[in-house]
């Protein structure tokens, strides 16, 4: 049976605050409705200074979100490790993860855009010492004893729910990241398909003795949205799913591998990529593959179009899916 999740980055390009906060609310209705319904994950993620409101506060967000909802997990996916300061980042994810009784999963990466950096007054030059300083003291603060810290001796409390620590897995694209996560023996999540990378960081763990695994992306991820008419909500809406493709596309530089990287400059290129799909019902159910991602608000989607997307998988796919 697939996993199932919804995707919240809350992008939309023409929003006023009071707007803004409609669909905020929306987001989190459809997390509760979601979880009533047996969805598996509310996926989000971070990124700064984006023109069109792309969320910079993925554990605010979280939550809010562990609020309205009862089972459901959030994945923060990724959270960027270097722009944190390492032991409040402890005690947020603490906290989070005693509300949300385990609940949170945290995908650690470094991010890719150096503007980022520059305007949190982080050199991005130093970023792999940064990442690295980070995850050593976010599984020494979650022990909940004391420990060295840049020089001087610290206690982070609460301790966490989960034990020995909250779910924290290692994103990234390069052998560094792999690195280390298999040093750590904290599962990998590579941010694309890419095998000769996992093989690495198995190789990695039995050289240092460690325990993981490893969470590869298919070969092929797409982001849903489910509709009755596609060819309706391709000629209604593209333009949304194009503007966050063409904004995901121009942060990429040639060497970042993503699982959701798209090429198109037109709507008709969007729709023949497949990497964000609009699917029937039907056409979602037949899909197969390890994981469903449904994206409803993609690209600054009016509310009531993310909420038909939304019906029709929890209704319409998800008890055929499970059942």
């Amino acid at each position: 049976m697939a996993f199932t999740v919804i995707r919240f980055n809350l992008v939309s390009p023409s929003e006023t605050p009071e707007s803004l906060a409609t669909r905020y609310r929306a987001a989190l209705e459809m997390a509760a409705y979601a979880d009533d319904r047996g969805v598996d994950t509310v996926q989000t993620e971070e990124h700064h200074g984006a023109a069109n409101n792309w969320l910079p506060s993925p554990f605010t967000f979280a939550g809010a979100v562990f609020g309205a909802t009862r089972r459901i997990a959030v994945t923060v996916s990724a959270v960027i490790g270097p722009l944190h300061d390492p032991l409040r980042l402890a005690e947020d994810i603490a906290v989070l993860d005693l509300v949300s009784r385990g609940r949170l999963v945290t995908v650690a990466g470094i991010g890719y855009r150096p503007e980022e950096y520059a305007a949190h007054g982080v050199d991005w030059r130093h970023r792999g010492a940064l990442q690295d300083e980070l995850l050593d003291t976010l599984l020494a603060a979650w022990t909940g004893e004391e420990f060295d810290y840049r020089g001087r001796t610290v206690l982070v409390t609460p301790r966490p729910y989960t034990q020995p620590h909250p779910m924290l897995l290692v994103g990234g694209s390069s052998r560094p990241a792999a690195r280390r996560a298999a040093r750590l023996g904290l599962p990998f999540f590579p941010s694309a398909h890419l095998p000769e990378l996992e093989t690495y960081y198995h190789r990695l763990r039995e050289e240092y003795g460690t325990d993981g695994f490893c969470m590869m992306p298919a070969a092929r991820t797409s982001l849903l949205h489910v509709s009755e008419d596609p060819d309706r909500t391709w000629a209604s809406h593209g333009e949304h799913f194009l503007h966050e493709a063409r904004t995901y596309a121009s942060w990429q530089s040639r060497d970042i591998r993503s699982a959701v990287r798209s090429a198109a400059t037109t709507v008709d290129e969007l729709r023949a990529e497949g990497v964000y799909r609009v699917v029937t019902p039907e056409e979602c159910l037949a899909m197969g593959g390890d994981s469903l991602v449904l994206h409803p608000l993609c690209g600054g989607m009016p509310v009531d179009e993310g909420w038909r997307s939304v019906h029709l998988f929890c209704e319409q796919v998800l008890p055929r899916l499970k059942g």
